[in-house]
């Protein structure tokens, strides 16, 4: 543990966000600080330790905090203390920042806009594998602040979001990976250099004994690198080093250009760990992949039915629809802001999209003229056709590809609860199928 110089020890500070994150960054602190708590909403069920610290906006005006811990769900432009956060921007930070200075430990911390999660959980395999001391936090697993029985050469692997990259100020991690970048949240960042500045905040805060791994060919990433100086190691990374390894794994998760380029990542990273190439293979044989994440539910002799629901850009959904033949394509929720289709023409001819929900319009000007699709009112009539489609065509191989290409609020909580209702449906079908 770091105890000088800790810049949370003995201050008063505002947690502002009452999630999983923010309970994480209260229970940890909370013997270490005067810790005080907002939320932007009422919370019905809280227990009595978090209810006598909330506080109101009125207290909050009043009160010197020293620092303020912004959970990543809290958007400063669009919250009730939105003029109060931008008054204090220098005093914002993330619960990253908390756990970077209280411990040393090394982290493996990974972002990028798409493959995030399975990067990391394949790197915790094979980390784990290898009977290393390794903890899997962040976006993935548990909030950083969370994790107990910690010990000097415990490694942590972190899914980090732009949002909490966007809040973090003194974070660093030693090995630092930006897997691609493509539009997204906008919404949040409102445009897309800020979104890229999140990211690259990362690899600014590295020193000079630190290692970063970045996409070779991801356009966005080289013109960064170009235009800015870091101190790190910069290695970049490049989908060739998988060729060794294609003809050892016979694994159908990898089949897709994007988990090749994940686990082109973590191959590079474990080269910084000498680790035993056999071991990496037999771990990567035998990956499963995440729920709901490309992942293949039922495969047949002429059909293969694949719930990527985690999809929410197109970008997410490219890979994919160049991994598999007569795509029955399904799509629709909340579009990204600027989000464009830049699936190459070859690969038009071998897909039908059946957009469903309420921003089908969207989806209609991006697909038109390059995919044949029809419109639906809901996800579970669009099914309804693609099945429908499967047993007039039985003589074809056919691929079902769940991939939204969208946020899943219009109509479900988050994309498992998505991801659960569409192998619910699917389940439904199979008599028939």
């Amino acid at each position: 543990m770091k105890a000088k110089k800790n810049i949370f020890l003995n201050k008063k500070i505002l947690i502002y966000g009452l999630g999983k994150t923010g309970i994480s960054a209260f229970k940890f602190l909370k013997n270490k600080s005067n810790v005080f708590l907002f939320d932007d909403y009422k919370l019905n069920k809280i227990n009595s330790n978090l209810k006598k610290r909330l506080i109101n906006i009125k207290q909050i005006h009043i009160l010197k905090f020293d620092k303020i811990i912004l959970s990543p769900g809290i958007d400063i432009n669009k919250c009730k203390l939105s003029k109060f956060l931008k008054k204090n921007l220098d005093k914002i930070y993330s619960d990253l920042d908390v756990f970077y200075a209280f411990f040393d430990n090394d982290c493996i911390t990974i972002t990028g806009t798409n493959g995030k999660s399975t990067t990391c959980k394949l790197m915790y395999d094979i980390l784990s594998n290898h009977k290393f001391d390794v903890k899997l936090a962040g976006n993935i697993g548990n909030p950083i602040l969370s994790e107990k029985k910690i010990k000097r050469k415990t490694i942590f692997i972190i899914e980090a979001s732009s949002y909490q990259l966007e809040y973090s100020k003194i974070f660093r991690s030693k090995y630092a990976a930006i897997l691609n970048l493509s539009p997204d949240h906008i919404e949040r960042h409102k445009t897309f250099k800020r979104y890229i500045k999140a990211k690259f905040k990362l690899l600014k805060n590295q020193l000079k004994n630190h290692y970063a791994f970045v996409n070779r060919n991801d356009l966005w990433i080289s013109k960064e690198l170009a235009s800015n100086k870091f101190n790190c190691n910069i290695i970049k990374v490049d989908n060739r080093i998988i060729k060794k390894f294609e003809k050892k794994i016979d694994n159908s998760n990898f089949l897709n250009e994007t988990n090749k380029e994940n686990l082109s990542f973590v191959l590079t990273i474990s080269k910084k760990f000498k680790l035993n190439k056999n071991s990496i293979v037999q771990t990567v044989q035998n990956f499963k992949g995440l729920n709901y994440r490309q992942q293949i539910i039922l495969k047949r002799r002429k059909l293969t039915i694949i719930n990527d629901s985690k999809s929410t850009s197109f970008s997410s959904s490219i890979g994919i629809l160049k991994a598999y033949s007569n795509i029955l394509w399904l799509l629709g929720g909340i579009n990204k802001k600027r989000d464009q289709f830049n699936l190459p023409k070859k690969y038009h001819s071998n897909i039908r999209a059946f957009i469903y929900g309420k921003n089908k319009k969207f989806f209609n000007q991006k697909l038109e003229k390059k995919i044949n699709y029809q419109n639906f009112n809901n996800l579970k009539d669009a099914l309804k056709k693609v099945l429908t489609i499967v047993k007039e065509e039985k003589s074809l191989d056919k691929t079902i590809l769940f991939s939204p290409s969208a946020a899943s609020f219009d109509s479900f909580k988050n994309f498992e609860e998505r991801g659960n209702y569409f192998n619910k449906l699917i389940k439904k079908s199979l008599n028939g199928l």
